[in-house]
């Protein structure tokens, strides 16, 4: 079905202010943006009254598979697994993200879902399972778990799997392409959630990760880290990693590194806040629950100091569990403290669509760009809030409408 949005205020990244005009969308692109709003015929024609159109958000960090917020029990069925995530994407898409990036944990069969239209749901790019090293973020045992020769899948967690050595971590990446990723994932500092690392932690050795970013090369493609503190962020710069995930513990030269390698920044402050509120109510574990305050209070500083030195700085979320997803909106306010609206839009959107290797046709409206698009009321360029809340009059992704405020006839 071809559409012919007119009467609209048109805002993206690449423009300061509002444009006006009408949007023609058929085949699910965007064919034409003019200012002529005479009807295109054979197309369903919706008055937008002067509401606001904006690209669809793209989220660079989320967990569809991330059943619920203690990742070390991983005793539910792939089965219950699935269904939850073709929850979560549905409910992502209905809160305006047209597109994610899992970072562990979502395949191909979940991916292909949404493209087949079984999911109404976020477009997904997803990693597979994050490459952990033994003992490291994504090794989920108890201190006293035996040890498990198999690093296929990691025990206890869902979202990773174990490999260590440089032959080990090709062979990784050689599965993860061979089922589909779009990109690679690895631990490469300690994290919150894993139970027996400190957050200083430096997690794979120089060799291994410039062998893991040689093979996802190899493919096409790029390697992500969940890094925190400046030395694991400055080894993966120096070996090649495109995107730092949190960085929360980034200093002034580890950025100016980060800018000078044209690598991108993915801060996802709204997990700590989620885990603060509801996390030991929800089995967090307690080791992890005293990991928190060290990286939350520094969220918003990292921003500051990335922004500063030129990075380049994405929009991630990181949120684990039915509850805690109900959150995913509470990024936009909690960064709203140290950006302004159209850094924090443009993050969502444009930078996104870069991270994804997606410019040019996600995280714009312009000619021959996927028609994944938002309507509202008001600029959320001067006010970001209007993105907290559930007010979008349409949503579409890829020319298909999924919400319809304006009219019933679609």
């Amino acid at each position: 079905m071809s559409l012919f949005l007119k009467n609209c205020a048109i805002i993206d990244a690449t423009h300061s202010k509002p444009h006006f005009g009408s949007i023609y969308i058929a085949q699910g692109k965007i064919c034409e943006i003019s200012k002529n709003s005479n009807p295109v015929s054979g197309a369903k024609e919706i008055d937008l009254d002067g509401r606001t159109v904006i690209p669809g958000l793209i989220d660079a960090h989320v967990h569809v598979a991330a059943i619920d917020m203690n990742l070390a029990d991983a005793h539910y069925p792939a089965s219950e697994v699935a269904i939850q995530a073709g929850k979560y994407l549905e409910a992502m898409l209905l809160r305006g993200f047209t597109t994610v990036r899992d970072a562990g944990g979502a395949d191909w069969g979940m991916a292909d879902a949404v493209n087949k239209g079984l999911v109404k749901g976020s477009r997904l790019f997803f990693s597979g399972k994050a490459l952990s090293p033994t003992g490291g973020h994504g090794d989920f045992r108890s201190k006293t778990a035996v040890f498990e020769p198999c690093g296929c899948c990691c025990p206890g967690s869902y979202l990773s799997r174990l490999a260590d050595g440089v032959t080990g971590v090709r062979a990784a990446v050689r599965d993860e392409m061979r089922k589909g990723a779009t990109q690679i994932k690895i631990m490469a500092s300690g994290g919150v959630a894993s139970p027996t690392d400190k957050i200083t932690d430096l997690q794979y050795s120089e060799e291994e990760i410039r062998a893991i970013v040689e093979e996802a090369a190899d493919h096409g493609s790029y390697v992500m880290a969940h890094a925190y503190s400046p030395k694991a962020i400055q080894r993966c710069m120096h070996c090649g990693v495109r995107t730092i995930e949190h960085g929360n513990l980034i200093d002034e030269d580890t950025a100016k590194l980060m800018t000078a390698r044209h690598a991108y920044l993915v801060p996802t402050l709204v997990i700590y806040q989620a885990l603060a509120e509801i996390g030991q109510k929800l089995g967090f574990p307690p080791e992890s629950l005293q990991k928190l305050a060290a990286v939350r209070e520094q969220g918003l500083e990292a921003i500051k100091i990335a922004r500063k030195a030129g990075v380049k700085i994405g929009f991630g979320t990181d949120l684990l569990g039915p509850e805690a997803h109900k959150m995913q909106l509470q990024e936009f306010s909690i960064r709203s403290s140290v950006e302004t609206a159209r850094e924090i839009l443009t993050s969502a959107t444009l930078v996104n669509a870069e991270i994804i290797q997606m410019q040019g046709k996600l995280g714009i409206v312009a000619k021959d760009a996927i028609a994944d698009l938002l309507v509202l009321r008001g600029n959320p360029f001067e006010d970001i809030s209007l993105l907290h809340e559930d007010r979008y009059d349409l949503i579409l992704k890829e020319g298909v409408v999924y919400q319809n405020r304006i009219s019933h006839k679609l």
